[in-house]
């Protein structure tokens, strides 16, 4: 269980100084003293910092520790997981073409003009990275390899949950009412999915696609 914990650990850090960083009291005083520039320079760092040996730690520990669950997977659930992983990755795409009002440095919310992408969730970002680890899970029942993928779903959340309560406090009532008419958790309604543009779902598909095919070769 070594390394599992290892990696346990590095994800605390990565969060702690991810959320920290941004966080109502520590925010305004990094700005004033470094300026907006050099705050997202030294918060883009913290991340790299920790991410980077966060996956590096685990690509050279992979499928090792106790074995904590094995099953087989039916075919039908795994072509949901297919699925699940292209919405997955047009909801992280999609969080660079339309930012959420609740993400860092984004633009002012409307609450009378939701975006389709995110009457899906207003986290689009921290959803789709957060759905692609947890639809890992299934399949990855080491130690190690559940300590890694499950950090996504969990820091995911704890991401969004942040994110609500740094925003609420220092934006104005627009923000509020746009947080009241936008969900937390992914909800991929019809009429939400119509109104995306049509590449949209076409490159999380075509992303998810890719990222399978590659799999085989790069992860064995």
């Amino acid at each position: 269980m070594g390394m599992a914990l290892c990696i346990v650990s590095i994800w605390i850090l990565f969060a702690a100084t991810h959320m920290g960083l941004s966080s109502v009291r520590l925010r305004p005083a990094l700005v004033a003293r470094l300026g907006d520039r050099g705050f997202l320079a030294v918060y883009s760092l913290a991340a790299f910092a920790t991410f980077i040996p966060l996956v590096w730690v685990y690509a050279s520990h992979r499928h090792e520790g106790p074995l904590l669950y094995a099953w087989a997977v039916p075919e039908a659930v795994r072509w949901v997981c297919y699925a699940l992983q292209a919405l997955a990755w047009m909801l992280v795409v999609g969080s660079f073409a339309r930012p959420s009002p609740a993400s860092l440095g984004a633009p002012a919310a409307d609450a009378e003009a939701v975006a389709p992408l995110h009457a899906i969730t207003r986290h689009p970002l921290f959803g789709g990275v957060g759905l692609f680890g947890a639809l890992h899970l299934p399949f990855m029942g080491f130690a190690t390899d559940v300590a890694f993928w499950a950090g996504f779903p969990v820091f995911a959340v704890l991401g969004c949950w942040h994110q609500d309560r740094r925003k609420a406090a220092t934006e104005g009532e627009a923000f509020r009412a746009w947080l009241a008419r936008t969900p937390f958790w992914i909800t991929p309604g019809l009429s939400a999915l119509r109104g995306l543009p049509v590449w949209l779902p076409l490159l999380g598909i075509a992303l998810a696609w890719g990222l399978r095919w590659l799999h085989g070769p790069l992860f064995r």
